[in-house]
């Protein structure tokens, strides 16, 4: 992990060198160097995310290398380095190399993921490939030992699936594209799967399959003769697959007249259209060896928090049901978080009796839970036990049940998902959820972390099975969040550190006119704080848009071009105020916003749901400009103040700058996992708030202003 973070600085650090040095030879243009930094970043976010939707990830880092070689060539004509011919020919033999480079080359993906495990099966190999923002999308063919995927199929079933295409987003995350049935009947493989449930409690007129991919879901409602599927799926080019280049396989499933496609995000979708659903299902979306392994953990996910719950739940018809089906893992952990999740979801909603809405079974492999608009009734108790008794599932939880109900066929030694569900609806709830021992607290839209479930007392323990198979119980992906947090700050105190060091040892430093630790101070605290407001906000600001690549692309791109903005224009502040006014006003103004927009966005967001995205696009510039374009100002005024007052320290505050972003954005979702990015936000503010009285100027006393 050091040696790729250390690998991934190399262009970072002559790049920022450069930067740097203009900054030093230009101090007095310090707010138009930034500002043309910050603008330029901003495009270049909107331009990397354009151009992947063009080009695979490979012939992407070329360009981007050729960009860097066009950055040279302009620096150095600029800088009169003399030579242009010569210059030139270095430059176009560069973009060569990279270019045979992206064409000779190929990415090495970890042999641990899914597709390649998958393609050591003989006969296995990939047969096409798609590159979008969404993934890498890799279809596998498998000629002498065909593809089986029917997720926690009943062990009584006898009948085999359809023949089958794999599709893995970046090496994971495996769906299938199934050949089109000759009959129904080729499909009934499908009605012995958890998922099925809600099929056989009563008549289902009109469906909702949230991540709808290959089809199998589809078809899986076609054997149960469904009149109507809306069929959502977020990537147009997994639908590109199915429907036009597999589409003699696929037999044009999502052309049917039956089926009604969206290319949406679920709960935009949802928050858009005034139907309602006798059945939503939320599909099986997550890898199992992913999942299992604790490498969804920092993934933000806003399908499955208490306000997601809720809204699927004002889309149901009475008496409809939400059908949420997910990977078995033991000890349970994201089944009974989901379970958590959901009594909490109707408790909110203002539901009394939250035991008599719900149902969970059980197969080997998977769970599917069950929630209902309304209470379930004697008959669909007894059609789902008669359904779970037909398949070998086990009943975790239905109303009215027994616990020598539970537990029959897929033994476990305790019957664990029964107690939990059973602690998760007593009054001993927040007992049970402190001494378990994985995070079962239901995720939230301001805490959307439902696969983070590691509790550090747990770690020991773990540690003493770890020759027992205790090592596959971490949760991987946050010891490497916490391991990547520990290198990046003692190289940032390192790097900040350093410079002070080797200043002190010079035969003859110049004296100093500002207090050291105000620059430190004043720097770290904008680093910090400025990444944290933009993170933050970038996630709120996803609930808005729902489009990930949307979100990232515009709200990313806001904030960085109108932080370039204020940096350009707090001349017109500078030439009316001083430095340290100015600072002062830019710090207020940001705190003013950013406490307003905590308490005001939902509302926002809930006026503006409806909205094209086009309209939604230019809520979110309106509201994002004013608090980007002040937060653009602390930076260079206090930059500038070190450039006039004492200009050796203006390359360590820049570099200091430098290290506390990188350090905020691991910080930053820490605390969001933990306390939300509500959190994260109230502490970006505080951080503004303390550099006010250590603003970076001679003749100010600790704590003091001019």
């Amino acid at each position: 992990l050091l040696a790729i973070f250390l690998l991934l600085t190399v262009p970072f650090f002559f790049a920022a060198s450069a930067f740097c040095l203009a900054l030093m030879f230009f101090r007095e243009q310090v707010a138009r160097i930034y500002a043309a930094d910050l603008v330029g970043a901003g495009f270049g976010c909107l331009g990397i995310i354009s151009l992947l939707h063009y080009v695979f990830p490979l012939p992407a880092l070329a360009i981007i290398g050729i960009t860097g070689i066009a950055a040279a060539y302009i620096g150095a004509w600029e800088l009169r380095l003399g030579q242009h011919v010569g210059l030139s020919v270095a430059c176009v033999l560069g973009s060569i190399v990279l270019l045979q480079a992206a064409q000779s080359l190929q990415l090495n993906m970890s042999p641990y993921k899914s597709l390649q495990q998958t393609l050591r099966v003989a006969g296995a190999r990939i047969i096409a490939q798609r590159s979008s923002p969404l993934g890498l999308l890799s279809v596998v063919a498998s000629t002498e030992i065909p593809l089986r995927h029917a997720p926690g199929l009943s062990l009584q079933a006898v009948q085999e699936p359809l023949p089958q295409l794999g599709v893995f987003t970046d090496g994971d995350n495996m769906i299938v594209i199934n050949r089109k049935p000759q009959s129904l009947q080729q499909t009934a493989y499908l009605d012995q799967m958890t998922s099925a449930l809600p099929y056989h409690l009563q008549a289902l007129q009109r469906i909702l399959i949230v991540g709808a991919g290959g089809g199998t879901d589809i078809l899986q409602a076609n054997y149960q003769h469904i009149p109507w599927i809306d069929a959502l799926e977020i990537n147009p080019q997994l639908i590109d697959l199915v429907d036009n280049t597999y589409r003699d396989f696929t037999g044009g499933l999502y052309r049917q007249d039956n089926v009604s496609l969206h290319i949406a995000e679920a709960r935009d979708f949802l928050g858009r259209t005034r139907q309602h659903y006798d059945l939503i299902e939320l599909a099986l979306l997550d890898s199992f060896n992913a999942s299992s392994a604790g490498l969804y953990a920092l993934n933000e996910s806003y399908l499955y928090t208490v306000e997601a719950l809720q809204l699927y739940l004002q889309r149901l018809q009475p008496g409809g049901y939400l059908a949420i089906t997910r990977w078995i893992k033991l000890p349970p952990r994201d089944t009974l978080k989901l379970f958590a999740t959901a009594v909490q979801a109707l408790r909110q909603s203002g539901r009394q009796a939250p035991e008599r809405q719900i149902m969970l079974i059980r197969s080997w492999q998977t769970s599917t839970l069950l929630i209902k608009n309304g209470f379930f009734t004697e008959g669909e108790i007894q059609a789902a036990k008669s359904f779970c008794a037909d398949r070998a599932f086990d009943l975790a939880w239905l109303p009215g049940i027994q616990e020598k109900e539970v537990n029959r066929y897929n033994v476990l030694q305790k019957p664990y998902f029964h107690q939990g569900a059973l602690a998760l609806l007593g009054a001993q709830r927040e007992a049970f959820l402190q001494r378990y021992k994985f995070d079962l607290r239901p995720a939230s839209d301001d805490r959307p972390y439902f696969n983070h479930f590691f509790k550090w007392r747990v770690l020991p323990e773990i540690l003493r099975l770890r020759g027992q198979g205790g090592m596959a119980l971490l949760e991987s992906g946050y010891l490497v969040f916490i391991a990547t947090l520990v290198i990046a700050v003692l190289l940032s105190l390192l790097l900040i550190v350093l410079p002070v060091l080797l200043h002190q040892r010079g035969r003859n430093p110049p004296v100093s006119k500002i207090h050291p630790i105000r620059v430190m101070g004043y720097f770290f605290s904008i680093g910090l704080a400025f990444l944290f407001i933009e993170i933050a906000m970038m996630q709120k600001f996803m609930l808005f848009l729902h489009h990930p690549i949307h979100a990232i692309a515009v709200t990313l791109t806001a904030f960085l071009v109108f932080a370039g903005l204020g940096s350009h224009y707090c001349k017109w502040l500078l030439w009316r105020y001083s430095r340290q006014r100015s600072a002062m006003i830019a710090v207020f103004a940001i705190i003013l916003i950013s406490s307003i927009y905590l308490y005001t966005l939902e509302n926002v967001f809930s006026w503006f749901a409806a909205a094209s995205a086009a309209g939604k696009i230019a809520v979110t510039l309106l509201l994002i400009a004013p608090l980007g374009f002040f937060m653009g100002m602390p930076f260079p005024i206090g930059l500038s103040s070190v450039a006039e007052h004492d200009q050796q320290y203006l390359p360590w505050a820049w570099g200091i700058n430098g290290c506390a972003s990188v350090i905020s954005a691991v910080l930053a979702t820490l605390l969001a996992i933990h306390f939300g990015f509500s959190a994260v936000i109230a502490v970006a503010l505080l951080l503004y708030l303390g550099i006010i009285p250590i603003f970076p100027a001679p003749g100010l006393k600790a704590g003091g202003m001019a």
